[in-house]
């Protein structure tokens, strides 16, 4: 029975090694993504009070809405010319660097506090 006992043994020992190391890397990853989590939510906090007295994420909107206001207005008036010197100024904007449309492209999205540009531009590149 000792030989059997010393056979098993060491078996044993490796066993519960493996399911201990297992627990601890869980835990460890458990531990990780708490982490992950709460850094998000101080950089939101941190986003929200720099924002506090910043007129960017206006100024922003107010340039994004001008599109818009321009079509409407030129539907209601009926001025056609004003949607196709709103086009020109679009296809103006695409033909600018790729660079230059990515800072442009990142400095709005961190106006508004968006979070993650790297996943917003794998959107753009869809």
């Amino acid at each position: 029975m000792s030989i059997l006992t010393s056979l098993i043994q060491p078996v044993a020992n490796i066993a519960t090694g493996i399911i201990k190391n297992r627990g601890e890397l869980n835990a460890a990853k458990h531990a990780s993504k708490l982490a992950r989590l709460q850094n998000d939510a101080d950089w939101e906090a941190r986003a929200m009070d720099a924002s506090a007295n910043s007129w960017k994420d206006e100024f922003w909107t107010i340039i994004l809405s001008i599109p818009i206001f321009a079509i409407g207005y030129s539907i209601v008036m009926d001025d056609p010319e004003i949607i196709a010197r709103t086009k020109l100024a679009f296809t103006a904007l695409e033909d600018l660097p790729d660079y230059f449309q990515m800072l442009l492209f990142i400095a709005i999205s961190s106006s508004f506090g968006l979070k993650g540009v790297d996943r917003l531009m794998q959107l753009r590149k869809k």
